[in-house]
């Protein structure tokens, strides 16, 4: 054990679960026993607050730990995170200012009580709001691998202390909501910034600058067999590097966590303004990348074959103990955030569409905040069971399934948001057959490297479609496609059907959406006040 990383952890990690608890004060609002409030943080934050909350939702300590270990073992397909992290904020502004108004004007929580309204569905609605608890159940888990990473190479063991750090989120979440995170974001980004900017300097000085890195890096990849690594990409797998880099980026603002952090934005000019200030964290990911390289060129091995501890191993051997111990806790915090906001996320996804849906109706506000915060508890329970009884990489493989799985969910929130044309048993269908599509081609990836014959990856190769190649696909992509054929399809059965009887398949409130709403429209055509 490591006594002084291990004391500058504690205490730099006690601080932050202080502002935690702190931040139930902060901004106090009359009450914080609705979901605007509590889910929401009163939907009032401001430019510097949302770019924090936002930035430290998709910026984990799963992206501290995860990116540089898979550029240790794959090379330059790992880099995949940073064009996608580029390319999906002009992507996704428009999208996301429209759905601000829509959720604003009819006080909407979660995606799914936007599809609820807009198909009129309850059932698609449904499919959604469990699509997306299923799908950031493993995000949560994989907030733990992080802290588990570091505590391995602080030398502490035992599942005890793992417990302790999520009992400490849980509590002050439950007690401050969507405030916690969005306070705590400030220090989290803080200390990553100074840690990677510090290292960015600091190790390649150490290492011999980066010459010998990336000498180092070339020599390690040109000795293995594997065909899809290397310090550049080849042909056998450029064509998964785009499409799981686009595919990503579609994925991102799907997510519940993602969607929270923008519908607690004060306006749409606050989310106009972070969407063109985030790729500023792109350039920090990138740096992150490299360290994935450093750590080749450092001779860094992983504590028990665990890719995870890469990053934290690197720290370890090159910074002093006290930096190290700050650069731990940066980790640590950097899983605080996110854990805390996608919990809450699962959590009001429950609330609104199951709860309030399917058992009570005539639920209150403060019930409906109440069983939010159960649940939120109970998604955190579930974290610490996963991960305590799955080995750390199947647990990445879980994230990249999450990523497919989310994906099904485009057409009904993205698209819906600009059109009325889908008709809802179309998107059902379409659900159900991008799911099933892309189990089917997750289930058929092995990766002889980790010994999984099923669910080894998310690169599929092609020569199972029957082409002659060895080239690999995102399988998301794939059952994204397969998922808006049959959309597609359903629709034009289900108009047809319904014109055969007289009617054209739309019901007034699928209208709500469209800009002939003259609420909507005029909050997209007006700014509105700072």
């Amino acid at each position: 054990m490591k006594t002084t990383e291990i004391v500058i952890f504690t205490l730099l990690f006690l601080l932050v679960s202080g502002l935690g608890f702190v931040a139930a004060r902060w901004r106090r609002p009359d009450d914080l026993a609705n979901l605007n409030e509590w889910g929401l943080g009163g939907r009032g934050f401001g430019g510097w607050i949302t770019w924090f909350l936002v930035g430290g939702d998709l910026y984990t300590a799963y992206t501290f730990v995860a990116v540089p270990a898979l550029i240790f073992g794959a090379g330059a397909m790992g880099f995949y995170a940073v064009p996608y992290t580029v390319v999906v904020y002009p992507m996704v502004m428009l999208v996301l200012v429209r759905l601000w108004s829509v959720s604003h004007v009819h006080n909407l929580v979660t995606p799914a009580d936007f599809v609820r309204v807009r198909f009129g569905s309850p059932t698609l609605a449904l499919l959604v709001a469990i699509t997306g608890i299923v799908a950031t159940m493993p995000y949560i888990a994989l907030q733990l691998i992080g802290i588990e990473a570091v505590l391995k190479t602080m030398g502490v063991t035992g599942d005890l202390p793992l417990i302790i750090a999520f009992a400490i989120l849980a509590a002050y979440t439950y007690q401050s909501g969507l405030r916690a995170p969005a306070l705590i974001a400030f220090v989290k980004d803080s200390l990553i910034y100074l840690v990677i900017l510090v290292a960015i300097i600091y190790i390649p000085a150490k290492l011999g600058g980066w010459a010998s890195i990336f000498d180092a890096a070339k020599a390690k990849f040109d000795a293995t067999p594997a065909p899809g690594d290397g310090i550049t990409l080849n042909a056998n797998n450029q064509l998964q590097y785009v499409t799981l880099a686009l595919g990503s980026a579609l994925a991102l603002f799907l997510y519940p966590h993602s969607v929270t952090g923008i519908l607690a934005s004060r306006d749409r000019n606050v989310i106009k303004r972070n969407m063109s200030a985030l790729p500023a964290y792109s350039l920090l990911l990138g740096l992150i990348a490299l360290l994935g390289y450093m750590a080749i060129a450092a001779g860094v091995a992983p504590i028990g074959k665990d890719n995870n501890t890469i990053t934290p191993q690197l720290f370890d051997k090159l910074f002093p103990d006290w930096f190290a111990g700050v650069a731990f806790a940066a980790i640590g915090i950097g899983a605080l955030v996110p854990a805390a906001i996608m919990s809450i996320a699962a959590a009001n996804l429950f609330a609104r569409n199951i709860y309030r849906e399917y058992l009570n109706r005539d639920a209150t506000p403060a019930q409906e905040a109440r069983v939010s915060k159960i649940a939120s508890l109970v998604v955190k329970v579930g974290a610490v069971l996963v991960i305590l009884g799955i080995d750390p990489q199947f647990s990445i493989d879980l994230q990249l399934i999450g990523g497919v799985i989310i994906l099904q969910t485009l057409p009904s929130v993205g698209l819906g948001l600009y059109t009325r044309w889908f008709h809802r048993g179309g998107l059902i269908a379409g659900w159900a057959a991008g799911m099933a599509a892309g189990m089917l081609l997750l289930y058929n990836i092995a990766n002889p490297a980790t010994k999984h014959e099923h669910f080894g990856g998310s690169a599929f190769p092609l020569e199972k479609l029957g082409f002659d190649t060895k080239i690999t696909i995102y399988a998301g992509f794939l059952a994204l496609i397969v998922n808006l054929v049959v959309a597609v399809l359903g629709t034009f059965v289900a108009r047809a059907l319904r014109s055969a009887d007289g009617h054209d398949g739309t019901r007034p409130e699928d209208y709500f959406a469209d800009k002939g709403d003259p609420r909507v429209h005029e909050l997209e055509t007006t700014a509105p006040a700072s």
